[in-house]
């Protein structure tokens, strides 16, 4: 059932404080949502490779059929927050991601049989792949609905910290909970947690779903292309850290690998709270260049590290840059379409990541084969400095919209 159509409250006069408070408690649905991808996230990898006796490349499938599902799902997700509303996208997510951890708990059951404990691990992989997406994609709409587009990059941003914070707590959580009373009791946490927020979300009011024409997904593509294109080369140096900062600490025989990880979430969320603003003050596409030269600057220290002082220094600038890239091109493209497209923009912005994190680890691989680990992070500074050139490029065409040249 399509959400009730109703005046927009984000044309009324807000406090300051109802503003952020609508922001974070949608933005708590993604929380959910992550903490559904984050708990089993360090557990399965080990459960089909130790328990069910399976290659450590069907180890990694287990993990990525999620993100495969994600990617394919983003388009739907995005018609379904614009045509049905996005409340009822992240109700329907959050159910896929209860949906998910019911299929974790029977698999857990079925170890004895490999094969069947797979397959429904990797049925629900995909459920949690699509909820994932309408979950995302539905609760930055649902959050603008609210408050009004003029803080789109605020809702982007917020949801942004609700994503990694989520993944940093579940993590560590669902080892705890595997280790203590088996998988099928991180299969029962995500279900009952999911649920809960299911009927959370129930309670809020949805926002108005605005009528007219959807543009078709391609052209909302090829609208969003550039700025879905500066955040997937932007993204190539979250994902060359997040996949072989360890390896290369080793390779180095340094210590405390995982505590340049923790410096770039810190920095990241840091950035997103202090900075979110600037996008607005400033606009995105100068927020971008900054953010993106700062990015560069990190790598371009972790490739030169001599030490780990310096190894951190560099990973804490790269989290500091990446941290506002998303909202900040995120603006900038959802501003490209009208109002009713808004879910659609989202969705195939969003796209851009996912291939970006999706082909980063085998090229980064190639990379790491022939130069070595430190090579890594001089081909994502490139990449980064790259997004500068694209995003100026960017800057100056919309300078010239908004400031067309008349002849006198």
């Amino acid at each position: 059932m399509p959400e009730e159509v109703r005046l927009d409250r984000a044309s009324q006069p807000r406090s300051e404080a109802a503003v952020t408070f609508q922001i974070v408690s949608t933005a708590f649905f993604t929380f959910i949502c992550y903490l559904a991808i984050g708990i089993p996230l360090a557990v399965l990898p080990g459960y089909v490779h130790v328990d069910l006796g399976y290659s450590s490349v069907l180890a990694g499938l287990a993990i990525s059929m999620q993100y495969l599902a994600t990617l394919l799902s983003r388009p739907l997700a995005g018609r379904m927050a614009d045509s049905v509303g996005p409340k009822t996208a992240v109700l329907r997510g959050l159910v896929g991601c209860s949906i998910s951890g019911v299929f974790l708990l029977v698999a857990a059951f079925f170890t004895h049989i490999p094969a069947l404990s797979l397959a429904i691990l990797l049925i629900g992989r995909l459920v949690l792949g699509c909820g994932e997406s309408m979950v995302g994609t539905g609760a930055i709409t649902w959050g603008i609905g609210q408050v009004g587009a003029q803080h789109t990059a605020r809702m982007i941003s917020w949801n942004g910290i609700a994503t990694y914070g989520a993944l940093a707590i579940g993590a560590p959580l669902g080892v705890v909970i595997a280790h203590t009373w088996g998988l099928a009791a991180v299969g029962a946490t995500v279900a009952v947690l999911s649920a809960g927020g299911f009927f959370l979300a129930r309670m809020k009011a949805p926002t108005a779903v605005v009528r007219g024409e959807h543009l078709p997904f391609g052209n909302v593509l090829r609208r969003v292309f550039p700025h879905g294109m500066g955040l997937a080369l932007g993204s190539i140096g979250f994902g060359s850290i997040a996949t072989f900062i360890t390896l290369f600490y080793a390779s180095r025989h340094w210590p405390n690998a995982a505590f340049s990880l923790t410096l770039f979430g810190t920095f990241f969320v840091g950035a997103r709270l202090l900075f979110a603003r600037t996008i607005s003050q400033f606009g995105g596409f100068r927020v971008s260049i900054v953010c993106f030269s700062v990015e560069a600057i990190g790598l371009l220290l972790l490739w030169q590290a001599s030490s780990p002082p310096m190894a951190l220094v560099g990973a804490a600038l790269t989290g500091f840059g990446f941290a506002l890239i998303f909202p900040a091109l995120g603006v900038e493209a959802v501003n490209l379409v009208p109002a009713n497209n808004r879910g659609s923009a989202l969705g195939a912005y969003s796209v851009f990541l996912d291939l970006a994190l999706g082909v980063t680890g085998p090229l980064a691989g190639l990379i790491v084969s022939e130069f070595g680990y430190p090579e890594v992070f001089l081909f994502a500074a490139i990449a980064s400095l790259a997004a500068v050139a694209l995003t100026v490029n960017m800057y100056r065409r919309s300078q010239a919209k908004a400031n067309p040249v008349t002849s006198g």
